[in-house]
This record gives structure tokens, C-alpha cells and sequence, in this order.
């Protein structure tokens, strides 16, 4: 769609970047590939399935056709920061190479292994990164935003599929590989061409999206239809119909803004690695719905979810069936009109559902994480809409978190990747040991990712089951160590299940813990009176959940939403 005379520009929700182009290392001929040693990088994604055959098998092709000096560099990436990707690259060019083959990028690892392969060219490495699964679509996307083009073989294959089928892919790719590593020019140009066009519209340096629309004196009238309609013709949005973010409603919602809509909270996440600075929270929350007022904690979230622990690089793609679960604490919580109780995880609270949209809105449109195209999701979940609650501190007979965390005088917010909940029924206990015996049946299966990685969870008691456990003499330390203690899972269990590559850290204990510690237990009251509290469960993958304070820009707690207001 064109501007027209009459357009209007909104403000385009996909931030700005513009596209490099990486220039590739030079290839070796034949002879010179021949001559050289090749490295072959596994990251340990070799020891899963049948994987291992890719790299014996492409190393069985090269050798027939004269290449047959070899280095076997084994070493995870999972978990590695940008800094740790650009210094394994650097030590592979003191090996002095011709070229590498490195693998796998499936799954989680992609990002890493996409910024590998990126590092390894800037090196000089002649560089082939073999892609699997739903990995490969996400290592294109990366490709695309990050690189412009590079050398990328994708495998239909996945941690379960049958031998025979991996060795013939196999022996079919040696063939792309060589001549990845031994082209030059065109040719190699057009070898390296990555196909991922998700925008037909580039981003502009202005930051404005053209859209034919109406006027009026507030700069609002623009059509939904027309909005949507554009929308979801560049994969902006989350399917929901968004508020237009025009230039008067950013204005409006900058009113409780405490700090430069110019200052990048977030640097290289996702494929895009655009970074996000808070001219684009600002118009995720105004797409989302929140009202300004919402605005400092919602900007507390994106703080806590940059910070390394969090593990957003791979938390933004991840395959895992979860969401960003967001607990506010405090009493600028209260003051915003955020909900902790009956139904405070549905439907019904506009504080809850556009704080907690406008995350996900903000990493699926500046990360260009898009669902189908540059996400791994298999199934994805409800909670990738919204998953943002409050705590009422006056339902709970224990201290809220944000005075365990911080002090009486803080608002903060906690925010974790993980499951949606897991109800916990239970309308019959009057015994408090009855009830935990319920609740630490709930705290893992062998489907969830704590039963293979420990991790945190939080346990959401309804107030009805707080007040049984007080009145039983428990405070929130004394179930957080029972859980931690009994929470478990048989070792003998977990072989040949779950994810491949991770395991129980001891595989001859009888039983694994689904927790490292007491200190992993999160315990929060909200909901209404009733039986039904729930467990929410972990990403657990070099992933922690986070706190951050809502701060004055000088630092100090805020003691009233309107301390934030501009003067």
C-alpha cells in the first residue's frame, strides 16, 4: 500500500535499523581447500539422536573429493553472550583454517549460531552453518536482518528421525557445502542468498508508516480496518486489532514517561537485532491499549527482562510453549488499577491484559520474532497474548514481595518465561499436609522442562489455601523448603525422554529435584476464595526470573503514580 496525498503517518511499531550487508570471507579453490585444514564445529547438538552422522558423513563426501585434513572443535554455544560468540570465533582464526563446517543450529541455538557464523566471515573463516528443524527458518530470518546473506544448509531432520534418512540428506548436501567453500563472487553470492521477506515495506530513517486515513483535530481518525489491513501485511501485531499509534496518542502517553524516548534498553535481540529504545515501548503500549499512566511499569518489565539472567536472546524464539509472566508488586500497582484478585490471570482487568501485551507486542515487532516465520513455537500458547497480574497484598497473610525484594515503599515487578498455569484443584483439605502433598504432584511432569532442567517456579495459592497453610503454622520459607525437598522426579525416568543434550546433573541419583534451591520458589496469593490455586512453571533454560523497582530517574522509589507525570 502506497501513500497517498492524503495519508496520514503512523509511527512504525518495528523501530529502526537499517540492513548491513556482510561482505563474506574469500573462498579457496579446490586445490587450496584441498591443501588446508577444515574445521568442523559441533556444538554438541552431535550427541543428540542421530546427528552425529551429518558431520562423518559430509567429512566421508569431502574426502572423496580430495579435502580430507580435519579439526574437531567440539563445544557447547548454549548459553554463550555476544561477547563469548566473537571470542570462540577469534580463537578458530588462530588455527589457521582454510574453512569450517559448523553445526547444528536447531532449536535455541540458532541465534548463537547464526552470530557465529556472521563472527567467523568478519574473521576471514570461510564459514558453512548446517541448519535443522525449525531452526532453519529462524537461522534464515537472522540471516536476513543481521547478514544479508550467508552460507546456510538446511536439513528436514529432527532429534527422532531415522538413520538412513539422516545419511542420505547428508551425502546430498557434501555437494552445496564445497561449493559454498570454494566459490567466489557471483556465485557465491547467489549460494549465500538468504529468502526471508516478511517486510515488503522497508523501515524508514523518519520512523513514519504512510497509511491512506482520514483526519481530525487530534490526529486520531484512523480506521481500524485500514490499520489492521496494513498491519498484518508487514507481520506487525499480534493478530489482535491494535490502537493506531499515531504521533498525538505517543505524545499522550510520553505525559508518565520518566526518561529520552531515545535510550535503548535492549541491544541485539532476535532476528532483527534492532535495538529497542523507549520511543518503541512507548508505541507498543499506545498498539496495546495501556493508558499512560501505565507506562512506568511497563517500562520496569523491559528493564527486568534485558538483564542477563533473564535470557532473552534465546527467550525470544524459544520453541518452548510459554510466555513472559509478569507479577507486579507494590503501590503503584494498585494505584494503576492492576488486578490480584478473582480471575486476575483472565480476561476482564485493561491493566493487566495491556501491560502484558504490550511486551509481547514490543519483541515481535522491533525483534521481528515472527510467529511462523522467525520464531521457533511449535505450539506457542495463549500466554504469549498477555500474562500480567498484580499482587494484593491484602489477600495474603504474609509479607508481599515487594517488601521481601525491596522495601513497603517500592513497587516492583517480577517477570519470568513460563508456562501457563497449572491449576491446582483442591476444595476437600483441611489438612495443610494434605494440601502440599497436592501441590508438589503439580510442580512437574515429564513433559515440563524442570523435569530435565531444574529451575524456578511460582506457586499461586488462592487465599483460601494461604490462610490454611498460616493457619497450620507455615510461612512462606517453611513451603518453599518442603517443595524444594520433595518436588522431584526418578532419574531412571528421564533417558531417552524430553530434550536431547540435557540431563540430570548426577544420572546415578534415584531422584532429580525440579528446584536448585528453596530460593527458586516464588510464592504469591491472588485469586478469589475457592480450591483452585496453580503452579507456574519454568522455561528453565539458562533462564531466571527477575526483579526490578519502578524508579524516579533520580533513583528513588516513586510514591505516587503521578510523581512520573511531565511537567
Amino acid at each position: 500500500m502506497s501513500a497517498a496525498p492524503d495519508c496520514q503517518s503512523l509511527l512504525d511499531p518495528r523501530g529502526y535499523r537499517q540492513l548491513p550487508v556482510l561482505t563474506l570471507a574469500p573462498r579457496p579453490d579446490m586445490s587450496a581447500l584441498t591443501a588446508g585444514r577444515v574445521l568442523f564445529y559441533d556444538n554438541t547438538k552431535m550427541d543428540v539422536g542421530h546427528f552425529g552422522v551429518l558431520f562423518a558423513q559430509i567429512k566421508r563426501g569431502m574426502q572423496v573429493r580430495g579435502a580430507g585434513n580435519f579439526i574437531d572443535f567440539r563445544e557447547t554455544i548454549r548459553g554463550k553472550s555476544n561477547a563469548d560468540i566473537a571470542a570462540l570465533a577469534e580463537r578458530f582464526r588462530t588455527m589457521s583454517v582454510s574453512a569450517a563446517v559448523i553445526g547444528l543450529a536447531d532449536m535455541g541455538v540458532c541465534p548463537a549460531m547464526v552470530a557465529l557464523t556472521i563472527a567467523m566471515e568478519r574473521a576471514g573463516i570461510p564459514t558453512v552453518c548446517l541448519t535443522a528443524g525449525p531452526g532453519s527458518a529462524l537461522a534464515v530470518a537472522h540471516a536476513h536482518y543481521r547478514a544479508g546473506k550467508l552460507c546456510l544448509v538446511p536439513f528436514d531432520i529432527y532429534q527422532g528421525s531415522p538413520l538412513e534418512t539422516i545419511i542420505a540428506l547428508a551425502d546430498a548436501g557434501v555437494g552445496p557445502i564445497v561449493a559454498m567453500l570454494t566459490q567466489n563472487g557471483a556465485a557465491l553470492d547467489q549460494l549465500a542468498t538468504v529468502d526471508h521477506v516478511i517486510d515488503c515495506a522497508p523501515v524508514a530513517a523518519d520512523g513514519m508508516l504512510p497509511l491512506a486515513a482520514g483526519d481530525d483535530d487530534r490526529g486520531d481518525a484512523i480506521a481500524f480496518d485500514l490499520v489492521a489491513e496494513r498491519f498484518d501485511e508487514l507481520h506487525i501485531g499480534d493478530g489482535l486489532p491494535s490502537v493506531p499509534p499515531t504521533a498525538a496518542r505517543f505524545e499522550r502517553m510520553r505525559e508518565y514517561c520518566p526518561c529520552d524516548p531515545a535510550e535503548i534498553i535492549i541491544q541485539d535481540v532476535g532476528p532483527s537485532g534492532a535495538p529497542v529504545t523507549v520511543r518503541d515501548v512507548l508505541i507498543a503500549a499506545v498498539m496495546a491499549g495501556c493508558k499512560p499512566e501505565y507506562l512506568p511499569v511497563v517500562l520496569a518489565v523491559v528493564r527486568a527482562i534485558a538483564k542477563p539472567g533473564y535470557g532473552l536472546l534465546q527467550a525470544v524464539t524459544t520453541s518452548f510453549a510459554g510466555g513472559h509472566f509478569i507479577l507486579a508488586s507494590g503501590p503503584l500497582a494498585s494505584q494503576i488499577g492492576m488486578h490480584g484478585g478473582q480471575g486476575c490471570l483472565g480476561p476482564g482487568f485493561r491493566a493487566n491484559a495491556t501491560i502484558g501485551r504490550t511486551i509481547n507486542l514490543l519483541l515481535g515487532n522491533v525483534c521481528r520474532s515472527v510467529p511462523g516465520y522467525a520464531d521457533l513455537a511449535c505450539l506457542s500458547s495463549p500466554a504469549e497474548y498477555s500474562y500480567c497480574m498484580a499482587e494484593d497484598a491484602s489477600l495474603s497473610p504474609w509479607q508481599p514481595m515487594h517488601v521481601e525484594q525491596y522495601d513497603a515503599s517500592a513497587t516492583c515487578v517480577m517477570v519470568m518465561q513460563a508456562e501457563s498455569p497449572h491449576s491446582v484443584l483442591d476444595l476437600v483439605s483441611t489438612r495443610a499436609a494434605h494440601l502440599l502433598d497436592t501441590i508438589i504432584d503439580c510442580c512437574t511432569t515429564l513433559g515440563s522442562n524442570n523435569a530435565y532442567t531444574p529451575g524456578s517456579l511460582v506457586l499461586l495459592l488462592n487465599p483460601d489455601h494461604a490462610r490454611l497453610f498460616a493457619d497450620n503454622g507455615y510461612d512462606k520459607e517453611r513451603l518453599r523448603v518442603e517443595i524444594h525437598r520433595s518436588a522431584r522426579v526418578k532419574t531412571s525416568l528421564l533417558a531417552g525422554r524430553g530434550l536431547g543434550g540435557i540431563r540430570p546433573k548426577d544420572e546415578n541419583a534415584e531422584y532429580q529435584l525440579v528446584t536448585r534451591s528453596s530460593e527458586d520458589i516464588v510464592i504469591v496469593v491472588g485469586g478469589g476464595k475457592g480450591g483452585h490455586s496453580a503452579v507456574i512453571l519454568p522455561w528453565a533454560l539458562h533462564s531466571d526470573p527477575v526483579y526490578e523497582a519502578v524508579r524516579l530517574p533520580n533513583g528513588n522509589y516513586a510514591k505516587n503514580i503521578a510523581d512520573f507525570r511531565q511537567n
